[in-house]
């Protein structure tokens, strides 16, 4: 019996189409772009002490530049993704970081340098709140926890991968090479980026009615159908910053912060001074953890939303995986330290650095649990928080290597993680940061 043409077309309808899966992966796209802009200078530190007559604190202090103007700027970053849409200004701000990636490479000492790159963290700042923004109205709530996992992979992945690329161009191109080649890629990105996303399922002409129908399913008491394109919305921010909930996230990504970002900029001149490796070496080393990151990413964000779904208990799913996760790190971090023999304490930090991203996509889906239709300001306000630490870290290692030794900067991280972890018993994903779901809306 021949089916009708008619049926087949009304079947194939019905499927859901996967129009939220590219905008998850060109969100992926834009983590890997970000970290890999921000973590090439660390693999270029030899290299621009060398040519410009900089020392450990100098660098410190170039480091913190971005760490500095990164964190004062979430909440900015995270209030104009909220009011304009993510489709402007994720547009924007990744033209406006690509172009001072570029600029970078013409600075001519440590004062001109130090301003690019807080110009430079200006634009990354709103990258990440205004992301999860992107993500909170195109992704159902059962997929959060894998989406913020995988995203933060992708940063993590870009990570991973500069250190080859980097060492490569330093080899063959120069050091500036390193920065002209990024800020190309982002501008491309943006463009793509522009012509491809909408702000809402609904304004895009590739969801069928079957996909909004999934999206909708668990997110439905916060996307507001009646909110056109252009509508702007109101933060509550009174309600949100009263949240004790909020500032107890915050400080747990303080800690999370200030342990990482030690391993984005500082790892690589570790490997090269304290255990030995050579240029070629480090670019190697320092991928290793860094992909033992990638994939812890991926497993907290997954295994958090699948604790979620088994067991029905949003608090135990979210609370279980990152504690797990900080205490693994901080259990690791300090033999990693101590022990003499490199290779080692590389194998070491790769496992301890795979436990700390546990906590990563679990902390951002907090943030969405807990502020749905304010994500993009909530994990700004997170993500300000924790860069803080991000600053501290960069300033307070360079001090600290120049006083004492290498050791130091890496026990205070393990101590920040058994501080994360204990915070952790406290934060509630069930309990958002403001009263009512219904945001105002103003018509623009």
């Amino acid at each position: 019996m021949e089916i009708p043409r008619s049926a087949t077309i009304t079947a194939v309808a019905d499927r859901p189409t996967r129009t939220r899966h590219w905008v998850l992966f060109l969100t992926v796209l834009i983590y890997m772009i970000t970290y890999m802009d921000r973590i090439c200078i660390g693999h270029a530190e030899k290299d621009i002490r060398d040519e410009f007559g900089f020392d450990k604190v100098d660098m410190g202090w170039i480091f913190g530049a971005f760490s500095l103007s990164y964190a004062l700027l979430q909440i900015p970053g995270g209030w104009l993704g909220d009011r304009f849409g993510p489709r402007r200004i994720l547009t924007s701000i990744v033209l406006w970081w690509s172009f001072f990636t570029a600029v970078t490479a013409l600075a001519w000492g440590k004062w001109s340098m130090i301003a690019v790159r807080f110009l430079f963290g200006i634009g990354e700042a709103g990258a990440f709140p205004t992301a999860t923004r992107a993500l909170s109205h195109w992704l159902p709530a059962a997929e959060r926890g894998f989406a913020q996992g995988i995203t933060h992979s992708g940063a993590r992945l870009g990570a991973a991968i500069t250190p080859t690329i980097v060492v490569f161009m330093i080899t063959f191109l120069g050091w500036r090479s390193v920065f002209y080649i990024f800020a190309l890629i982002g501008a491309i990105w943006a463009l793509f980026w522009f012509w491809y996303y909408r702000d809402r399922p609904e304004q895009h002409r590739s969801v069928n009615d079957a996909e909004l129908a999934v999206i909708r399913a668990e997110a439905g008491t916060y996307t507001h159908a009646s909110k056109k394109q252009g509508d702007q919305v109101r933060v509550p921010w009174k309600q949100i910053l009263a949240s004790k909930n909020l500032w107890l996230i915050c400080l747990m990504y303080f800690c999370y912060a200030y342990g990482i970002w030690i391993y984005l900029t500082w790892y690589p001149s570790y490997l090269r001074e304290a255990r030995g490796f050579s240029l070629i070496e480090m670019g190697f080393w320092h991928t290793v953890p860094l992909i033992g990151a990638t994939i812890g990413d991926t497993v907290g964000g997954w295994y958090s939303d699948y604790l979620a779904q088994r067991t029905g208990n949003l608090r135990l799913a979210r609370r279980g995986v990152a504690i797990a996760g900080f205490v693994g790190a901080a259990i690791l971090i300090i033999p990693a330290t101590q022990t003499g023999d490199r290779y080692l304490s590389v194998a070491l930090t790769t496992l301890a650095l795979f436990c700390l991203e546990l906590t990563v996509g679990v902390s951002w889906a907090v943030a969405m649990d807990v502020g749905p239709e304010y994500a993009g300001s909530v994990s700004g306000f997170m993500n300000m928080c924790g860069n803080f630490g991000g600053f501290l870290a960069s300033i307070a290692t360079g001090y600290m290597v120049r006083e004492w030794n290498w050791q130091i900067p890496f026990l205070t991280a393990a101590s920040l993680c058994i501080i994360g972890a204990i915070l952790y018993l406290s934060i509630d994903p069930n309990k958002k940061v403001f009263k009512y779901f219904e945001p105002s809306v103003t018509r623009s």
